[in-house]
């Protein structure tokens, strides 16, 4: 019997562990090299399949865009597919947008997967890769269940395997505009090309975020993070674009450090203490 629903899909947040920038190309991308954590700060989304074709969205938190990445993973996949079936998508959306967490990619790729069964369609998951490099650079990584060694513009993924930890992530209230942190002069574009042997060899200290220097130009509330974090757990760095950032705190069965309270944090700031994932929870959907 088809499935009619799926509830409680989670779409994790990932961090970057590192972020350099090694080139940039005749198109105008530029060429990464990063580590994608997952952690499990997370959306949760509901599905419920429509017979008529219509592909509706339901905000059960704060609202998104209109036309947001999840109506346009849908979209495509029913496209490409030429599946009848529409969808009513219900987002719970707690993990905070324009973040550098990856929020709106992994909700995207959830959809994905979940619509994959939700239709009927069994693709695998190469076939879904190719749709998820069409939604944005970071859709492929949350598709492919395993934390990653991530090259190119995002599209080429080794998976590797992490120690797991414990990871105190700070978003101040500022939203860092990607475009304006890629098109900064301040961004070094050209840092030397790393291997992964060079990181395994000290996972929490290596490297760097080449965005991070235009990002705290941006905001000083991004600076304002960091220095939070680090006067509580030693060191601290950014996210992706930002504007969140994060510290290492611990490998135990409970953090080394605990994060700080709420009431202490200033206006609209949310921190979490997140718990490293080995590997995605929906990493069984595709094959």
């Amino acid at each position: 019997m088809s499935l009619q629903a799926l509830y409680d899909v989670p779409a994790p947040a990932k961090l970057n562990l590192f972020l350099h920038v090694t080139g940039r190309r005749d198109d105008g991308y530029h060429l990464l090299q990063s580590v994608f954590a997952l952690i499990d700060w997370a959306d949760t989304l509901h599905f419920e399949r429509r017979p008529d074709g219509r592909l509706v969205r339901h905000d059960l938190a704060v609202t998104l865009p209109e036309d947001d990445l999840c109506l346009r993973a849908a979209r495509l996949l029913q496209r490409e597919s030429a599946c009848p079936f529409g969808v009513d998508i219900s987002i719970d959306k707690q993990v905070p947008w324009g973040a550098g967490l990856g929020g709106g990619s992994s909700d995207a790729a959830s959809t994905l997967l979940a619509l994959n069964r939700l239709w009927d369609l069994h693709w695998p998951r190469e076939r879904l890769l190719s749709l998820g490099l069409q939604l944005g650079a970071d859709v492929p990584f949350f598709l492919g269940g395993r934390n990653a060694w991530v090259e190119g513009i995002g599209e080429r993924l080794t998976p590797i395997e992490l120690t797991p930890c414990w990871w105190a992530v700070l978003k101040p209230a500022v939203a860092v505009p990607t475009a304006v942190i890629f098109g900064s002069p301040l961004l070094v574009r050209n840092t030397a090309a790393a291997t992964i042997s060079d990181f395994s060899a000290n996972a929490v200290e290596f490297g760097h975020n080449d965005l991070q220097t235009p990002a705290t130009a941006y905001s000083d509330e991004v600076a304002q993070a960091l220095a939070l974090l680090q006067s509580r757990y030693g060191a601290s760095r950014m996210s992706g674009s930002g504007s969140a950032v994060f510290a290492e705190a611990g490998t135990g069965e409970t953090p080394t450090v605990a994060m700080m309270e709420a009431a202490s944090l200033p206006p609209s700031w949310v921190g979490r203490m997140c718990r490293g994932l080995t590997v995605h929870p929906l990493a069984l959907w595709a094959g």
